[in-house]
């Protein structure tokens, strides 16, 4: 997606406004990326996966709100659905830079919340920032599927993840405005596709609990789980 660069306008608001035109419109052509990301992920969530979410700065407060949207809701109510912005799990972020340094701060999240029926999404307006690279390496080690919303591309971020959503615009601000466009997109793609996601589940089985119950004749020679059984004749046990 290729946004053009627009005249300068002659205050402060036209000039972001037109920034914010020239890459809205590109915008367009992740419609069906989107689509297709919200019903894989509806998919995942409803068979009990999870999605993880990171960013710095600006994005995190936009990984932040993607992730209240799924716990809570969009348009619908709807059941919640598992997702864990790791920048706002404050004391493990400073535990975790104090001790292993910033680099590691979401790599170490990912390792111990991520599964391989998880996804994680990075959000960033450069991709080149060096723990959000550990991260999606620790993913890929870890067998999740990684996307990434960044900034234009190619990056190095794009480049290392399944797939991304990759904003065309030289503003920073501009690109973190669109990845929340994105994210209300996906997130209402998430609820279109959650009823056949959760139709398509298979009936939970039964659950073992501390008794089996058997069903048939007794047998006669069957004692209680625990009761010891005793051989030979005479005497008492002892």
């Amino acid at each position: 997606m290729t946004a053009g660069t627009p005249a300068t306008g002659a205050t402060v608001l036209e000039d972001h406004l037109s920034l914010l035109a020239a890459a809205l419109l590109p915008l367009r052509e992740a419609e069906q990326m989107l689509a297709r990301w919200g019903e894989e992920l509806a998919q995942r969530l409803a068979a009990g996966g999870r999605l993880l979410v990171a960013g710095n700065g600006g994005s995190a407060a936009e990984a932040q709100h993607l992730t209240a949207e799924l716990v809570g809701k969009l348009r619908h109510d709807r059941q919640p659905l598992s997702a864990i912005a790791l920048h706002a799990e404050t004391s493990a972020v400073t535990a975790i830079a104090n001790d292993y340094g910033y680099d590691e701060t979401f790599a170490r999240q990912v390792r111990a919340h991520g599964r391989s029926h998880d996804h994680l999404l990075l959000m960033t307006t450069s991709g080149t920032s060096t723990n959000l690279l550990t991260a999606a390496h620790a993913a890929h080690q870890a067998g999740l599927r990684c996307w990434a919303f960044t900034g234009p591309a190619p990056n190095p971020l794009a480049d290392l993840c399944h797939e991304h959503l990759a904003i065309d615009s030289p503003d920073g601000q501009v690109v973190q405005e669109l990845h929340l466009v994105a994210s209300h997109v996906l997130c209402e793609y998430v609820e279109l596709a959650l009823p056949a996601a959760l139709a398509a589940q298979p009936a939970a089985g039964p659950v073992r609990a501390g008794v089996e119950v058997v069903v048939g004749e007794p047998d006669p020679t069957a004692r209680p789980a625990g009761e010891a059984r005793h051989e030979g004749t005479g005497g008492s046990a002892r």
